[in-house]
């Protein structure tokens, strides 16, 4: 225990900013460099902003949670003891993290009363247990045990409750109501293999998730806890990571293939309709070994965020072009996660940094706005069921997207 007290005293003292690239508008540094390859150690699995913005969590590698305020201070210990960062020991790798209780913007605009709540943050750990902490005062409040094995990913519903989903390499999904004490209220099994991410759409009706070796997406009711459909591929690939769009219309997964290179998929997960297939520049020769890491649409934008081996890119669906190119050449990125107003984006990485990068600032337009309002309560079919000229219903029902789109580097980009 004193090694570890000595190393979050350590780690308190790695924050750096830089100002010599526009878009990056932070660091976090490790303290110990990366161990022998395939030796837990500084890895960065994970990383997350809290619903309201306020606080970043960082998995620092060595069992060690970082919960700091956000926008990062210059000195992390000039903060008031309001304000300061937790140290949390976890005692075990950390593969995933969430903070809850989560809403979405759509419920944020509604009367839901959240006075009196903690804010809480889940780890998910190689010894099988979530440990659940109170971030205001860093101490533990649950842990949760059920799972087999590696607890690879968490998730908090959208909608105010307290209701948690993890995805485990034991096959399983479960889903815990942390106002109950006892086990979890709902076990889904049916994967064959490791369950390696999972998302809860925006109105917190669906569950979708990939496993590691499966060439499909797996969709269960959160409201019925049962198995609803499988979005299946007609070739081999390894998946990577899934989440919804902010209206609950679209559906990302990310995946690849060691041979061909990446994909990134947009599916409708009420009709199961495969709408748009994202892949890698075409023109680069390094294309079979640039493989994807992590994905995540913006909670306020149109924009779909994703890491591979050369660089984080951010995809303006509605203009149909990048609006970010940053961290190239990174190969060791692992995770990223937007803020809540969708201004900044963190990566981690696999040597334990943590990169913090500007989001261009734009104005949604009013078509974004008018059809994210209507997406996230009006289901696809019932869009398609409405007296409208087909050139509306194809752009509410995201149809008016490329079939196929070739994401151009900057090298490479006309």
């Amino acid at each position: 225990m004193e090694a570890r007290t000595q190393l979050s005293r350590e780690l308190s003292d790695t924050h750096t900013c830089r100002r010599d690239e526009d878009e990056l508008i932070s660091e976090l540094k490790p303290v110990f460099q990366p161990q022998l390859y395939g030796s837990p150690g500084c890895e960065t699995w994970s990383v997350c902003f809290s619903p309201d913005g306020t606080r970043f969590a960082w998995s620092a590698g060595y069992g060690i949670v970082r919960v700091l305020p956000w926008p990062l201070p210059s000195n992390l210990h000039a903060t008031d003891s309001g304000t300061a960062e937790k140290v949390l020991d976890c005692l075990d790798t950390v593969w995933g993290m969430a903070f809850g209780p989560n809403v979405s913007n759509q419920v944020k605009s509604s009367r839901l009363d959240r006075k009196g709540q903690e804010l809480l943050l889940a780890t998910g750990l190689t010894n099988k247990t979530i440990k659940v902490w109170v971030v205001s005062s860093g101490k533990l409040l649950f842990n949760l045990t059920g799972h087999q094995s590696v607890v690879r990913d968490l998730v908090f519903t959208p909608n105010g409750n307290l209701t948690l989903v993890s995805a485990s390499r034991d096959k399983t999904l479960r889903v815990w109501d942390l106002s109950k004490k006892g086990p979890p209220s709902r076990v889904l099994t049916g994967p064959e293999y490791w369950v390696y991410k999972c998302a809860v759409s925006p109105d917190s009706s669906l569950i979708a998730s990939v496993c590691n070796l499966d060439s499909k997406v797996y969709l269960w009711s959160l409201r019925s806890f049962t198995f609803v459909r499988n979005l299946k591929y007609d070739c081999e690939r390894s998946m990577v990571s899934c989440d919804f769009s902010s209206d609950g219309a679209l559906l990302a997964v990310g995946s690849y293939h060691a041979a061909t290179g990446w994909w990134l998929d947009l599916w409708d997960p009420y009709t199961a309709d495969h709408l748009t297939k994202v892949t890698d520049c075409d023109l680069c020769v390094s294309t079979n070994v640039n493989l994807l890491t992590a994905l995540t649409f913006s909670p306020v934008f149109p924009h779909l965020a994703f890491k591979d081996y050369k660089a984080l890119q951010i995809w303006d669906m509605e203009q149909d072009r990048l609006v970010l190119e940053s961290d190239l050449n990174r190969a060791s990125g692992l995770c990223c996660g937007f803020h809540p107003q969708g201004s900044a984006i963190a990566t981690g990485c696999r040597d334990g940094h943590v990169k913090f990068w500007r989001v261009p600032c734009l104005v949604p337009s009013l078509r974004h706005l008018c059809r994210a309002t209507l997406r996230y309560s009006v289901s696809t079919f019932q869009v398609q069921a409405l007296p409208l000229p087909k050139k509306i219903l194809d752009f509410l029902t995201y149809r008016d997207l490329p079939k196929i789109k070739i994401l151009h580097c900057t090298e490479h980009r006309s």
